[in-house]
């Protein structure tokens, strides 16, 4: 006489799940190499990565600990991270300091006008640039944008001193016309358009390099479905180039941004003079004034402190802009 044996349903259920989990992992898992076989087998391509990265690590991110001296009183010729903790002393100091406002408030304003006026001309460049049919005539066009980016700041610098200084050509145009001359270099109110006109013509050419770069990556067949649609040139720009052309721009923006509170330290330097601190007179500049020229460097550490943590957020800002607009960002 057989007997039959009765299974429980849910018994048999709690049987199976942990064999359908563990094919569900085996499934999910990649086959990724171990890191070390990764390693050894393209040696020399991450041998390549030494250099860059001690230069990161050298110049980028050990200096970082020289931050410490924005909340320690730094004596020169003592400990190299200060003698006695004054807590946020220094921070205070250039909170109530009128001085340090003045000097904020101009490199907000020259950080904007760069931003707004010195990035989206390289795009506009690049456009027409890339609307050119004579090959000869772009090559002789991109040359001439690309030359004034190989001059170094100094002679970029004294070539608009000697252009606008009172006998300089411009002013004599300007006596020529009948005109006053105009103290470009010495009125405070003509630095910015001074800065950024040089910054203009020093960088824009340069920057179009990238754009005309991503330009070659549209795909031809969406100009010629614009164009059966009846898309002139400018619809096919707005519609098909720029959108192809996006993520480029907002990566630039992005590395733009990271260098707003760091407005052009060499050329403000070598342009200002006391006479246009109202105007000219940078974080960077005021910094250099403070901690080299004057050395106080822990008063200096703080604000250079300060700066750091605005420019991060502002970069942190325009990443998550990115990815909320065009999808992707630098990470």
């Amino acid at each position: 006489m057989s007997t039959s044996k009765t299974l429980d349903p849910a018994q048999a259920a709690r049987d199976a799940r942990p064999a359908r989990n563990e094919g569900l992992k085996r499934r999910r898992r990649p086959d990724r190499r171990p890191w070390r076989q990764a390693v050894l087998r393209d040696w020399q391509l991450y041998t390549l990565a030494i250099l860059p990265l001690a230069f990161f690590a050298i110049f980028r991110y050990l200096p970082m600990i020289g931050n410490v001296i924005a909340f320690r009183k730094y004596r020169p010729g003592g400990s190299l991270f200060g003698e006695e903790w004054v807590g946020l002393r220094y921070i205070q100091l250039f909170l109530g300091d009128p001085t340090f406002w003045n000097v904020l408030l101009n490199t907000v304003i020259l950080g904007l006008l760069t931003l707004l006026i010195c990035f989206p001309l390289p795009i506009v460049l690049a456009l027409l640039i890339n609307e050119v049919r004579g090959r000869a005539f772009k090559r002789f066009v991109q040359s001439i944008s690309y030359l004034p980016h190989f001059l170094s700041t100094v002679v970029v610098a004294g070539i608009f001193i000697e252009l606008l200084s009172l006998n300089g050509p411009v002013n004599r145009i300007l006596r020529s016309a009948s005109l006053d001359p105009i103290a470009f270099m010495q009125e405070p109110g003509w630095f910015r358009t001074v800065y950024i006109s040089s910054e203009l013509w020093q960088t824009v050419g340069w920057g179009t390099i990238i754009y005309l770069a991503a330009l070659t990556m549209v795909d031809d067949q969406l100009y010629e479905a614009a164009r059966i649609d009846g898309a002139g040139r400018l619809r096919q720009i707005w519609h098909v180039t720029l959108p192809g052309i996006r993520p480029t721009i907002m990566a630039v923006f992005v590395l733009n941004t990271g260098t707003f509170m760091a407005v052009g330290f060499e050329k403000v330097l070598l342009l200002y003079n006391p006479l246009t601190y109202p105007t000219a007179d940078v974080i960077n500049t005021y910094l250099y004034r403070l901690g080299i020229v004057s050395g106080n460097f822990s008063y200096a550490g703080a604000i250079g402190l300060f700066e750091a943590v605005i420019g991060l957020i502002m970069v942190l800002s325009a990443n998550l802009l990115s990815r909320r607009t065009v999808g992707a960002g630098l990470w």
